[in-house]
């Protein structure tokens, strides 16, 4: 049939309108200026207006298309186009959708079925009914949102609809997703995902892969988050889907958020909010709002964060959604409690709780559940605390959530303390901790900088079970938890993937409590989940007799479950339980053999393994002599905020030859060593102690135990000292070889500059670190020396596992921002990362020293010291060298060639290298000798070289410390 002129105008303007010939302004002006008359160009214009309003809502425009939607209707409806008003009333369902007008969308969704059945168009029906699906999803009427995507999908199916198929396998998912049934939200995701990509819907992969990023983040498992959450930003950017590229980057700013970077995570929280906001997605908006809120509730700005949640409870309530409303009051009700309002924080919660229950957000309502446990537990109404945080347990131990299950058992664990009950606060802790183990263990995918911050988000559970075990002298297994924390946050910080740790030991008094806790729980789950199914049953129709009957007997029998809970810890099968965990039965049932043959280690050392353990209200020294158990002393009154600010004092001291650092380092020594002073003067004259094997916590590492003061003399005039990481990875008795074969290598006197991870490092020449290395191999024959530009990493990997010692002479540094890039320089300007020596081979290599500057220690002070043991650790962890002599400080190139010719020298004449390094650290201290100084530095200093000044100051001699096994 030819079309008239008029026709053929709006023909042609919508293919330059999809083509990209016009702009869409001059479209719109066209169309108007061609207004059409017949029933034909009438026709013509509408068909016209349904393109338009497919490309603007192709280009999330959804206001504009819904106008241009809604006026192509009434032309269809004028010419008695039934099969255009179908596909303009379809189109208006879509659209009101995306603005959030969920009734309006379902009204157009219903006339549009009429149609489609009416027209026997099963593709259309198909589709149509799958989309009334979602909107009864989006009004929480869960049965009726069911009925109608089965009802879809059979359509579908039987017609070969791949693509209307996988839409709505997506909308199922999205609806077991918002059940909290991941499980099987994540079957359905992985199905339309495949026939996205079948059928190259880019944007279709774009959002089931968003939606297997957010439920792999409720799992907890966030490397598979973030990696489907990064695909998924790629597809929607490819396909022009700026809403889902909205959703993608508020889910990536929310894993950052779980993993305690918040400010990472505000950075794409603003970025989606932006995007939301332009194209007036007002539900996307909303998310944007509350996670925003979210981060300033991390960050301590509470007037921020309640002006994000305001606006966004604003935008649930004003869109219906009635999800969104009960997420937003629950995190208002956290903001209050921290304001410490704490009435008003259980109003919004128990708000938030009947929406959760009534439309059966199961995830938010174990959230909620868990806030109000924790506020009884602060309002000291203990029973009902505990009555929300089981129930709070059961369910998110039933929909999987291994985070949540984690959190809420040490709030368990912490109210069960509080109450005086502090073996069972024990048993739940421990088991907080093994779960918050796994998963860290889960994110090792992950950038270390992520690991990180998920590492410093648990670390109080850890500290705080240490602290209770503490307590109750329960020492061994304090050691064990705090090694666990110590060993994952130098791994972190240097970038390691491998593990050490060992499975935290439940005893088995405290297998069987756990034991007998989940076999209630899984009675719990149960029912829960047959209740739920009857409730959601019974909002939608009535039940039967047999179902209202069934229904009665579930509340009874959870009601008598939670009575049960809450006389767990007085039942008698726990009782005589918590009974055998008297300080007799625990040291007879631990089973880790490592902890508990310390002191038979110590013994053949004639050595005390030294534990401070350093918490906000006080310290605790363990101390482990020969042939006993650890023992614990208290220092009161002093806690991590004092002596951090002591340890910054002390570290300026150290640091200046002209500042008297005694004042300060008797002060840290009266805190430390003072309290022991006892156990160790006994060591020494029952077991012949002469050397203290330290393992620093947090700030500690940020200074050297060997330069504290008692009044009279540095403590390294007293006892040898080596540090480790934790004992439980360090072996210690491992003898050197007899005769030591030496590799040396000198950087030169040339300054050279580098840029590493996106810095510029300059570096001076060194004038003594030739001589170093010429006087070691005139001291130790066979020494093999490598100076200048023989001095290469190729030449010295290639054969340093062929030498017991491994000296170099050099400068190396710490990167904070990247640790895995800090490195050692060699004399021809290359340098070795801190990750390729992951990589070497040093199994045969009794030493490693380095010779350096700050090779212990790079940048500024962090939260816990982690950067201290630096390339120390790395060279001594697992298959590696038994120990690594390292610096804490920018250390003085003459100072460092006097102390190393000195500990050779007594190397050479068969001592330990604990027993060398203290003989030239007091060789240095006695000496007194008058000299100039030429500092080893990773940047370039003025020069020094007419100051004069003793060595027996600490900046001299202190600065290097052993890591490692000391024999």
């Amino acid at each position: 049939m030819k079309l008239d002129r008029s026709a053929r105008i709006w023909k042609v303007l919508v293919l330059l309108l999809l083509l990209g010939g016009v702009g869409e302004s001059a479209i719109i002006g066209r169309m108007q200026s061609a207004a059409a008359q017949t029933t034909q160009e009438r026709k013509a214009e509408a068909e016209g207006l349904l393109k338009l309003g497919d490309h603007q809502a192709n280009k999330n425009k959804y206001r504009a298309a819904l106008e241009n939607f809604q006026k192509a209707l009434v032309l269809f409806r004028e010419v008695g186009d039934r099969v255009g008003e179908g596909d303009a009333l379809h189109a208006i369902g879509v659209a009101s959708t995306h603005l959030n007008q969920y009734l309006e969308a379902l009204n157009s969704y219903n006339q549009a079925l009429v149609i489609r059945k009416e027209l026997r168009d099963r593709e259309g029906e198909g589709r149509t009914l799958g989309n009334i699906g979602l909107i009864y999803d989006y009004l929480t009427e869960n049965t009726k949102a069911l009925e109608f995507f089965s009802r879809g999908l059979a359509i579908l199916r039987e017609i070969g609809d791949s693509e209307g198929e996988s839409a709505v396998l997506g909308n199922i998912g999205n609806f077991y997703y918002r059940l909290s049934q991941y499980p099987k939200a994540l079957n359905f995701y992985n199905e339309a995902l495949i026939k996205h990509r079948e059928s190259g819907n880019l944007k279709g992969e774009g959002n089931m892969l968003s939606a297997i990023g957010l439920t792999y983040s409720s799992l907890s498992r966030y490397p598979e988050a973030l990696d489907s959450y990064n695909q998924a930003l790629i597809k929607r950017r490819e396909s022009g889907d700026l809403q889902g590229e909205g959703v993608t980057l508020n889910g990536i700013g929310l894993i950052h958020s779980y993993l305690g970077q918040n400010l990472e995570a505000l950075k794409f929280f603003e970025q989606s909010l932006r995007i939301h906001r332009a194209i007036g997605d007002r539900k996307g908006e909303a998310g944007s709002l509350n996670n925003i809120g979210g981060v300033y509730v991390e960050l301590k700005r509470t007037p921020e964060a309640m002006h994000f949640y305001n606006l966004s409870l604003i935008i649930h309530r004003e869109i219906r959604d009635r999800r969104g409303e009960g997420r937003l009051l629950n995190n208002i009700g956290s903001v209050l409690g921290d304001l410490k309002l704490h009435s008003m924080a259980l109003e919004h919660f128990n708000q938030a709780l009947v929406i959760q229950i009534e439309i059966g957000d199961r995830e938010g309502e174990y959230i909620s559940l868990n806030q109000v446990g924790v506020t009884y537990l602060l309002l000291r109404q203990y029973p009902e605390a505990l009555d929300f945080l089981n129930r709070s347990l059961i369910l998110a131990k039933e929909i999987g959530d291994r985070e949540g299950e984690g959190r809420t058992l040490s709030n368990i664990g912490y109210l069960l303390n509080v109450q005086k009950q502090s073996e069972l606060a024990i048993t739940f802790l421990k088991q907080s901790v093994s779960i918050y183990e796994s998963i860290r263990e889960n994110i090792r995918r992950l950038r270390v900088e992520q690991q990180k911050s998920y590492t410093e988000e648990i670390a109080g559970v850890y500290r705080g079970l240490a602290d209770i075990l503490l307590k109750q002298d329960r020492v061994l297994e304090a050691q064990q938890v705090l090694d666990l924390l110590k060993v994952q946050e130098l791994e972190n910080y240097l970038r390691n993937t491998r593990t050490t740790n060992q499975p935290l030991v439940v005893l088995r008094p405290e297998q069987e409590i756990l034991k007998r806790y989940n076999v209630l729980q899984q009675g719990a789950i149960a029912i829960g989940k047959e209740l739920a199914e009857l409730e959601k049953l019974a909002r939608s129709s009535t039940l039967t007799a047999a179902q209202e009957q069934r229904k009665t007997q579930l509340i009874q029998l959870r009601q008598d479950l939670n009575q049960q809970f809450n006389q767990f810890a007085n039942s008698p099968e726990v009782k005589k339980y918590l009974s055998q965990l008297t300080p007799t039965e625990i040291e007879a049932r631990i089973p880790f053999d490592e902890l508990r043959a310390a002191g038979k280690t110590m013994a053949k050392l004639n050595a005390v393994l030294f534990y401070p353990a350093v918490f906000d209200d006080r310290i605790e020294l363990i101390i482990t002599a020969p042939n006993s158990q650890p023992l614990r002393r208290t220092v009161k009154g002093v806690g991590k905020k004092e002596l951090n600010a002591a340890i910054v004092e002390f570290r300026k001291a150290l640091q200046d030859p002209t500042i008297d650092p005694k004042p300060i380092a008797q002060k840290l020594y009266s805190w430390l060593i003072k309290p022991i002073e006892p156990d160790l003067e006994q060591a020494k004259k029952q077991a012949k102690v002469e050397t203290i094997i330290y393992a620093p916590d947090g700030q500690l590492r940020y200074i050297p135990l060997a330069a504290l003061h008692d009044g009279q003399n540095w403590l390294i005039q007293s006892y040898h000292i080596n540090n480790i990481t934790a004992k439980a990875i360090d072996n210690l008795t491992v003898r050197p070889q007899a005769q030591p074969r030496i590799l040396a290598g000198a950087f030169g006197t040339a300054s050279k500059s580098i840029n590493v991870a996106g810095q510029n490092f300059s570096f001076n020449g060194l004038t003594f670190a030739g001589k170093e290395v010429e006087q070691l191999s005139a001291l130790i024959p066979g020494t093999r020396t490598m100076f200048d530009q023989g001095f290469t990493p190729d030449a010295t990997i290639r054969q340093m596992n062929d030498f017991s010692i491994v000296h170099l002479a050099t400068h190396a540094a710490l990167v904070p921002q990247s640790a895995d890039q800090s490195f050692i320089l060699f004399g021809n300007g290359k340098i070795a990362t801190l990750k390729e020596i992951e990589d070497w081979t040093l199994d045969n290599v009794d030493l490693i020293v380095l010779s350096a500057c700050e090779t212990g220690l790079g940048g500024k002070f962090g939260e816990n010291g982690e950067e201290v043991l630096g390339l120390g650790y790395q060279f001594t962890k697992q298959d590696k060298a038994k120990a690594a002599i390292a610096s804490l400080w920018q250390v003085d190139d003459g100072g460092t060639e006097l102390l190393m010719n000195e500990f050779y020298a007594a190397l050479k004449t068969g001592k330990s290298k604990a027993q060398s390094l203290q003989q030239a650290q007091i060789a240095l201290i006695t000496q007194k000798t008058s000299r100039a100084t030429d500092p080893r530095s990773i940047r370039v200093i003025a020069d020094r070289s007419t100051l004069k000044h003793t060595s027996d100051h600490p900046y001299y001699w202190a600065p290097f410390i052993l890591i490692g096994n000391g024999l």
